[in-house]
């Protein structure tokens, strides 16, 4: 008897099959998530305003710490002994947002009279190194004091790390330990009450950062092999998120819709939720016309520019440099006297330079330098394909009394751009961008500068590097002892 065999799919259909069902559940998952998230700035004038001043538990707010005034005590009602897991701590001019972070933060805390215990991998033994080590053996009450673990240079060994914790818990137990991001493995956290997770981007974020990426693809462009492998193994690991997240006690969000994930997709109770936006040494961000005067004309900015535009970071594609490439080669065509500085380096920084004297790149640029270039922008742009965490330049600008320019995400608009005083939203595409640089310019340099007045008075209510420790230390005071989280 004959037996009607069914031809089997090629495998082309079935790649494409997988990657129908995968963007199904994409959609199906992470739409309602997004619908969830909302700019919550209108809500809070009203429970934070002079008339109606917030009060309660701390472990029930739901916006960010920031916004709540923390008295400066000198010293703090309690000295804290502060465990810190970190993969990397600075050791360069120009470290990553993460490390710039921990840095900024736990040299904070430090200088408040905490005494700070990093554990964080190795490096290499160069001179600037061993004198830092030097330093530490010599001061060892100096804090924060650096753990590096044993092994090869900046490879992350989370177990070396957790054994200099343990003995150096042994002599002094640490009141509040604090994970940047999963520098402590959920299996060890597990068992660890004390612990504070600060999450700087979830997987949940990055399937955003991936389907925008794909979309700058050009009609023609074949799809990524490597986007269909990031799509099909993207919703195990957000399950897999879900499932281990529970296993961290603190978790603190440094966006207010970060944290709305954690609490509506992540399941992760209120109380354990704690919004507290990452924050800069406004000290090396300030508002200094003549720096920014002195900074262009050496820079070669011609004096008749009529604006000029900055970006800054690495120049990668996902944080959106095809999109502002392609859009400022079309805006220069019709306004000749529009500048563009890009202070960073990356693949994306030769193909910039083919664009002519009207873009001006500069490489990579330390903190001191980038002081200069703030000043001498009349408006930042931030064209990231990565809806996950927050850019410090962000921050950086508008302490500097520069208005922003950046792409439409949840995280953005609802805890940067939450007035349209402080500069203009883009959809992540080169249409929305071109519009978008096209009302910069009719508005001019000096409408920017009002908006840029604007920018600076919030982002020093919000971002400062003082605001944000305070907000940490009574997290960890909350943590030490239930008293301190009754606010005020």
């Amino acid at each position: 008897m004959a037996i009607n065999k069914q031809p089997k799919k090629p495998l082309f259909n079935l790649i494409h099959s997988k990657l129908a069902i995968t963007l199904f559940f994409i959609v199906v998952f992470t739409i309602p998530a997004l619908l969830l998230l909302h700019t919550p700035s209108a809500s809070l004038c009203t429970t934070l305003s002079s008339n109606n001043p917030w009060s309660g538990d701390l472990r029930d707010t739901v916006f960010p710490w920031n916004r709540l005034k923390f008295v400066d005590h000198e010293p703090p009602p309690i000295t804290l002994k502060i465990a810190v897991f970190s993969r990397k701590w600075p050791t360069s001019s120009t470290p990553g947002g993460m490390e710039r972070h921990a840095h900024t933060l736990h040299m904070a805390l430090a200088r408040r009279g905490h005494q700070v215990h990093i554990f964080t991998s190795p490096i290499d033994d160069d001179i600037a190194s061993i004198k830092q080590r030097m330093q530490i053996q010599k001061s060892p009450n100096l804090s924060p004091i650096v753990h590096w673990h044993e092994g090869e240079p900046d490879k992350w060994r989370y177990n070396k790390a957790w054994e200099q914790f343990e003995e150096e818990n042994k002599l002094k137990s640490f009141d509040v330990i604090h994970s940047e991001s999963v520098a402590l493995p959920h299996w060890l956290a597990r068992q660890v009450p004390n612990l504070v997770v600060s999450w700087h981007g979830i997987a949940l974020e990055s399937v955003q950062s991936s389907i925008y990426q794909d979309l700058t693809r050009k009609p023609d462009e074949p799809i990524s092999p490597a986007f269909n492998q990031s799509l099909q193994g993207v919703i195990p690991k957000v399950l897999n998120e879900i499932r281990f997240f529970k296993n961290y006690a603190h978790h603190v969000a440094i966006s207010d819709s970060c944290g709305e994930m954690l609490r509506d997709v992540y399941q992760i109770p209120t109380k354990r939720v704690h919004v507290i936006v990452n924050g800069v040494n406004e000290e090396d961000f300030t508002q200094d016309l003549s720096l920014g005067h002195e900074f262009r004309s050496r820079i070669g900015v011609p004096r008749n520019a009529s604006l000029v535009l900055g970006v800054a970071g690495r120049l990668v594609k996902d944080k959106g440099h095809p999109l502002l490439y392609e859009a400022f080669s079309k805006l220069k065509l019709k306004h000749p006297n529009v500048y563009l500085i890009v202070a960073g380096s990356g693949p994306w920084q030769s193909r910039y330079k083919e664009l002519g004297s009207q873009v001006i790149v500069l490489g990579s640029m330390n903190p001191i330098e980038l002081h200069g270039f703030y000043n001498a922008i009349d408006i930042f742009v931030n064209p990231t394909l990565r809806p996950q965490g927050l850019d410090l330049t962000l921050m950086e600008a508008m302490m500097s009394g520069k208005p922003v320019m950046a792409s439409r995400f949840p995280s953005i608009k609802g805890t940067i751009v939450v007035d349209d005083e402080f500069g203009f939203m883009f959809s992540p595409n080169v249409e929305s961008l071109i519009e978008s640089l096209e009302s910069v310019v009719a508005e001019g340099s000096k409408r920017l500068s009002q908006r840029g007045k604007a920018c600076q008075k919030y982002a020093a209510s919000m971002f400062t590097a003082q605001k944000m420790a305070m907000a940490y230390e009574r997290l960890f005071l909350c943590i030490k002892n239930q008293t301190f989280c009754m606010y005020p």
